[in-house]
């Protein structure tokens, strides 16, 4: 492989490095207290959302090359997971700011965020690991084109409510302690 492949720049291998972690941290959650897992959360979601942002443009010679992995049955197995880890906190809401004006509150789903997300990402990391180029310019291009409309919105909408449940569990904490008083 030529060191000039574009495929294979810094920024992709970054990419890589943490969808296959977000996807492993996913895959083995249901071990975890929802503690330790919303707090986990709270760096790998704007890590992931920066990895995500410095994907270079690449044009796939052969399209046809592009795939998903994915099925609905791994994706409704693991949005399950996750709702019954996230329990009682998995919802919370959104703004939708499509458009230049906010047009309405929306409810959201930390489990349905995050699968969606985690479809995303094990569709590009399984393709970019097979060896061919076109393989990595599908899969670069791929989530890529994804980011704004897709997964990338769905990161952009869980910081703010991970960041809440964090400040939640400060909160909680600090009135058990004042009751210790």
């Amino acid at each position: 492989m030529a060191t000039n492949d574009p495929t294979l720049s810094r920024n992709v291998l970054e990419m890589v490095a943490v969808s296959s972690e977000f996807c492993s941290f996913l895959e083995d959650a249901s071990n975890l207290k929802p503690e330790v897992f919303f707090s986990s959360l709270q760096g790998l979601v704007p890590l992931l959302y920066l990895r995500g942002s410095l994907l270079p443009d690449i044009e796939p010679e052969y399209p046809e090359a592009n795939a998903r992995f994915v099925t609905e049955e791994q994706w409704e197995g693991l949005f399950n997971s996750l709702r019954e880890l996230t329990g009682e906190q998995d919802e919370f809401w959104i703004i939708d700011h499509t458009g230049t004006h906010i047009t309405d509150t929306l409810k959201g789903s930390f489990a349905e965020h995050l699968t969606d997300v985690y479809q995303d990402m094990k569709d590009f990391v399984l393709l970019f690991k097979k060896p061919q180029l076109a393989s990595r310019e599908n899969a670069i291009a791929s989530c890529k084109e994804n980011f704004i409309p897709h997964w990338g919105r769905r990161l952009a909408n869980l910081l703010p409510a991970l960041h809440q449940v964090k400040s939640d569990a400060n909160l909680a904490r600090n009135s058990d302690k004042d009751e210790l008083i």
